[in-house]
């Protein structure tokens, strides 16, 4: 068996040919796992997108004490939220010994609240008056549904 010109440019030709078998095999793994790194990425875009579609459509309220002058208090209630808080109102469910009933009647239910909007209610602080109060927050949050949080200011 003799090897001559055409028999090692056959040989030349299968190797090159193996190799190049071999890389594209190698290569079309790669670009598998590029695609599917694709596919994971664009599924926790979306997942990330709609996640802040809903963040932008909730309103936080909460409430707060604020002292006023030397011995004035204030109970603040706010929207920190992106959204709009809408008929918002608020209740005392362990009962009312600070803030003016009176104020509370004259400012809610509260149509709407924007976004770092507060309003302030005159609290009558004393001695003997608790530090604590229990204030329930009712609203309507951006997309149309009710929303209840309950608070707890301390002075």
């Amino acid at each position: 068996m003799t090897l001559d010109l055409s028999g090692c440019a056959a040989i030349l030709a299968l190797v090159l040919s193996c190799y190049s078998t071999w890389k594209t095999v190698k290569f079309n793994r790669k670009q598998e796992e590029l695609i599917e790194s694709q596919r994971q990425l664009n599924a926790l875009l979306a997942d990330k997108e709609s996640t802040e579609r809903a963040e932008a459509k909730r309103a936080n309220p909460g409430a707060a004490f604020s002292r006023v002058g030397s011995g004035n208090y204030r109970l603040k209630i706010y929207n920190q939220g992106p959204a709009v808080a809408r008929n918002v109102m608020i209740s005392f469910p362990e009962g009312n010994e600070l803030v003016s009933q009176r104020d509370v009647d004259e400012k809610f239910p509260l149509e709407t609240l924007e976004r770092y909007q507060s309003v302030e209610l005159i609290a009558s602080v004393h001695m003997s008056s608790p530090s604590k109060l229990t204030v329930r927050i009712d609203w309507i949050d951006g997309d149309g549904e009710s929303k209840t949080k309950m608070v707890h200011p301390t002075r």
